[in-house]
Formats: structure tokens, sequence, C-alpha cells
């Protein structure tokens, strides 16, 4: 996502400058200014001492520390802060059900949250989405006592091309290799995410805009297909046929695989969001999923990547436990 919304801005004629560890080179040569540093070392407010910026997007910043950092280094230099956050701010909040049941709005969001779940597997997920709220939390607090100009966006699951979390692409690798695809639960969850592309639109269109300050949008498409209406969409577009094995998160476990490398959209803990107040305060529209799809596939399959994701290297015995399981089932 980040890389889209630099090649916005660049095309705009902006000034951009990339602050981030240099671990991971970048496409962009020499039309960007490239800063190192670590956020969570004194290098951080070392290599931005003395510098003001129009905008800052933050994509990094995951707990309150690192929120707070970056308010003490960015105050009084920077127009406008927009924090990309979560859905989960809503899911560990009381009341919330896991997986959700409703799309959340923004007026939904509640201060109390919920006690760390009993499930071991459940924690990372549910500190994640106390991490975010507590970022926001420091923001909203800097934005109340002295105008410290933020903007949280709430985003679901993102969506894109090259997108280093290789979640959408497990998916294609399947279909493709011409073996079951294995959906937990036969693929019913309902499916809400975001393309990366709307989302660096919506930064681009909203920079400086005053009335966004202390405020949160939930950003998101429109449809909410179930899992195995994505992964069919999937097969159509890529043009191969699709063969699907129905099976337990128990099954998948007993066998030794875990059943979100199988399947990385079946996780409960995955947000579904409402993204109507920024249809109707920001004129945010999202490009239909059949066409956003196609783009993120047919780039896919113009430059094929050399290595599977890391979720793939079990697919041997993924795909004979669909054998040992049987009633495997060719998609219409």
């Amino acid at each position: 996502m980040g890389y889209q919304l630099v090649w916005r801005l660049l095309a705009t004629g902006e000034k951009v400058t990339i602050l981030n560890r240099g671990h991971h080179p970048d496409p962009f040569s020499n039309r960007v200014e490239r800063l190192g540093a670590d956020r969570t070392s004194v290098d951080f407010a070392t290599v931005l001492k003395g510098r003001d910026f129009d905008t800052v997007v933050d994509f990094a910043a995951y707990t309150a520390v690192d929120a707070q950092g970056a308010v003490e280094v960015l105050r009084d230099r920077t127009g406008h802060y927009i924090f990309i956050s979560s859905g989960a701010v809503y899911m560990v909040q009381e009341g919330a059900s896991i997986p959700c049941t409703h799309p959340w709005s923004e007026s939904d969001y509640v201060n109390a949250v919920t006690n760390p779940p009993a499930l071991a597997d459940d924690i990372p997920s549910w500190r994640y989405g106390i991490g975010k709220r507590e970022a926001e939390t420091i923001l909203r607090e800097a934005w109340a006592s002295y105008g410290f100009p933020i903007t949280c966006l709430r985003l679901p699951v993102v969506n894109g091309e090259r997108d280093p979390e290789r979640r959408l692409e497990g998916y294609l690798w399947r279909i493709l290799d011409g073996g079951p695809v294995l959906l937990p639960d036969a693929g019913t969850n309902q499916i809400r995410q975001v393309y990366s592309g709307d989302v660096a639109k919506a930064i681009v269109g909203m920079r400086g805009l005053k009335s966004t300050f202390g405020e949160a949008f939930n950003l998101s498409q429109d449809e909410e297909p179930t899992l195995a209406e994505l992964v069919q969409l999937m097969s159509d577009l890529l043009g191969a046929p699709l063969r699907v094995q129905n099976i337990t998160d128990a099954s998948l476990i007993h066998a030794g695989l875990l059943p979100r490398r199988v399947s990385p959209f079946s996780g409960k803990w995955s947000s579904r969001l409402n993204p109507t107040r920024a249809k109707e305060l920001l004129g945010f529209r999202h490009e239909p999923l059949a066409q956003y799809l196609d783009k993120i596939i047919s780039t896919w399959l113009s430059y094929p990547p050399t290595t599977p994701p890391d979720g793939y290297r079990d697919r041997e015995q993924e795909i004979a436990l669909a054998m040992n399981q049987g009633n495997l089932s060719d998609a219409p």
C-alpha cells in the first residue's frame, strides 16, 4: 500500500520522503528521499531533527509508545498526520463478537475493552487490536490537548499488487496447481476487505483536509462475499478450474497444518467495516471487487514471483489430507 501511495504522490509532482529501517529495496530510484531509522531508537528523532512535512502517513505505529514518539518528534512540524489504524480496534472492545457478526461503523467504537482471550492462538490478534487502540488514544489526546492534526484510517485486510503479506496470492498458487483448495468451515465466513490503490487514492485526496482532524474513518470495499465465493471469483479471473475440499480446523490441526497458513482469509479475527461515513464526508469510492481483483491477478501473472509464499510450503501435505478426506468437489 505504501508503494501505491508513493507512486500517486510522485505523479502529482510532490516531493516524497520515505523513512524506514532500509531493510528492503524499493523501486523509486532517485525520485524519493530516503531516511534510515528504527522508530524505537534515538535515531528516529535524530534523522527528523529540523525537518518539517506537509503530511506524514504513518504505516508502522502499532503501540502507544510508537504513537507517543511520533507526536513528540513531529509536534508543530507537520500539517497533517495520517495514522493507518485497523478494524481490529472494534474487535477487542466489550460487546464485540469474534468472528464479526456485522460490519462495524465508527459510532460503534466504545472505550471498554475485553480481557485477553483464553486461547493462546488468539492472543497476538488481540494484542494487535489493543495496540492500535492505545495508539489512537494517544493521538486523539494530542489533538485535544494542543491540536496535533491527526486523522485515523481504520482498515480491514488490505489486498494489492505485490502485497508483501502474500495472503491472496496463496489462493492463486493453489488454484493453478490443480490440487484442491482447502476451505475451513466450507468457506462460509464473510469477507470485506480493501484495495490498496483505493486507500492510497483516499489518502492523497484528504491531505490537509481540516474537517478530518481528530476523526477516524473506516475504509473498505462494498461487497461482502463468502470466502468460497471469493475463491470462485479468483478462479474465474485466472481462467482455471477450481477444486475445493471443505474441512475443519480440527482436521487441519490434527494433520499438523496451521489453518491460517492453509487458508489465510479464514481467520476469525478479520474485521468487517462499514465505509458509509467515509463515503459521505470524504467522497470515498471503492472499485468493484471483480475490477480490482482482476488488476491484482493480472499483475501477478505478468510478473510472477520466483518462489511461492511461505504458507504454501506444506502444500503436498494439504493435498494428501484432502485425498484422505474424500468428498472433493469441482466448483461450478
